[in-house]
């Protein structure tokens, strides 16, 4: 009976010890959120073994390059009215990555003015240790290409219609290119990872995602046409999979990935990581009301304040990530426009509080 009663008592001690972790739409991306991410290019890390508790030292990772991505309303944005469903704009690198934000799972729309076929996972929810998730086979790409650029891209691989069809149709008319692609994510280990920046309770996710691209060209028989048809064209052969890890974690500062390594054919880890550099809080918040512009639409001057006392670091950029013009102001700024073409601008505000990024319409 004492022997019962220890080893229920000790198998109560274990599982207290450990307390199983969940993620869901709540502990990630929201609009306001600046990510502060970095590259080692160099380390190959030790991801260990599936399974709960476990620990993952990533704490000696060296930045070799670092970056940002805000998180924004993609009613400031450029490419907001392709997008009825996108609830988050990603900025990252100049790119406007697209998403719907649900409590399945925060999905990719498509970037820019690029819409997806259909939309992409990009992080199922909610996860939890041994769950798993099937994404597709979903039609990401479906375009059909036709004039000038069809011979253009075939010259550039050194094909023809002649060549394609072994003389028998002679013009490339149109270019159809489709890609499917399947995704499976399983959470299969859980634990507490390391970073420069501190140590995070953890799931370990692994992706791996699975395109099949499939290209054809229409190709005109010109004497008499009965070879006329589609023609399939392959660049590189079939299909490509690509494996991966990701970490995330609840912990309040943590909003994003914390860590991405890329595997090798043999599922081993690839040189190289990205990671979570600075934690986000509330500083990297910069709320509406905060800095105010007017009159939106412009058009040869807007006037901007600031309810705070900070330097506004500012930079007006094309809807390509061209920089236009540049400028700091204390309190309140007005600028001339007049010198720019009609037509969207990005702008991007700076302070030592937080950023903020707004859609600028010249008129």
């Amino acid at each position: 009976m004492k022997t019962t009663i220890l080893t229920t008592i000790l198998s109560i001690t274990s599982f207290l010890a450990f307390s199983q972790i969940t993620i869901t739409d709540i502990n990630l991306l929201e609009v306001g959120d600046v990510i502060y991410l970095a590259d080692d290019e160099n380390t190959i890390v030790n991801i260990g073994s599936s399974g709960q508790n476990q620990t993952w030292d990533f704490s000696s990772l060296q930045t070799m390059d670092n970056w940002n991505m805000q998180v924004v309303d993609p009613v400031i944005t450029p490419f907001d009215q392709l997008y009825p469903n996108a609830n988050l704009c990603i900025i990252d690198d100049g790119d406007f990555i697209y998403c719907n934000k649900s409590s399945s799972g925060i999905n990719i729309l498509g970037i820019g003015d690029s819409v997806a076929q259909q939309a992409v996972t990009l992080i199922p929810l909610p996860l939890s240790y041994s769950a798993s998730y099937t994404d597709g086979p979903i039609l990401a790409i479906d375009s059909l290409i036709g004039g000038p650029m069809v011979n253009i891209l075939l010259t550039s691989q050194g094909l023809s219609a002649s060549l394609l069809t072994f003389g028998a149709a002679h013009v490339a008319d149109s270019l159809s290119i489709q890609l499917e692609m399947i995704t499976d994510f399983e959470v299969d280990a859980e634990g507490i990872l390391d970073l420069p920046i501190g140590s995070f309770d953890a799931l370990r996710v692994r992706v791996e995602r699975t395109t099949t691209p499939n290209i054809n060209v229409y190709c005109v028989d010109t004497n008499g046409g009965n070879y006329s048809g589609w023609y399939p064209l392959s660049f590189g052969g079939g299909s490509e999979t690509e494996s991966l890890y990701h970490w995330y974690s609840d912990n309040v500062y943590s909003r994003f990935t914390l860590a991405e390594v890329y595997l090798d054919s043999l599922g081993n880890p690839e040189a190289g990581v990205s990671f979570l550099t600075n934690a986000i809080n509330s500083v990297d918040h910069l709320e509406i009301d905060y800095i105010n512009i007017f009159p939106v639409p412009a058009t040869y001057n807007i006037t901007i304040t600031s309810e705070s006392n900070d330097e506004v670091n500012t930079v007006l950029s094309d809807i390509n990530g061209r920089e236009v013009k540049r400028f700091d102001f204390i309190n309140s700024t007005t600028l001339n426009l007049s010198d720019l073409d009609k037509g969207t601008y990005i702008l991007k505000l700076k302070t030592a509080k937080g950023e903020l990024v707004k859609k600028l319409i010249l008129e």
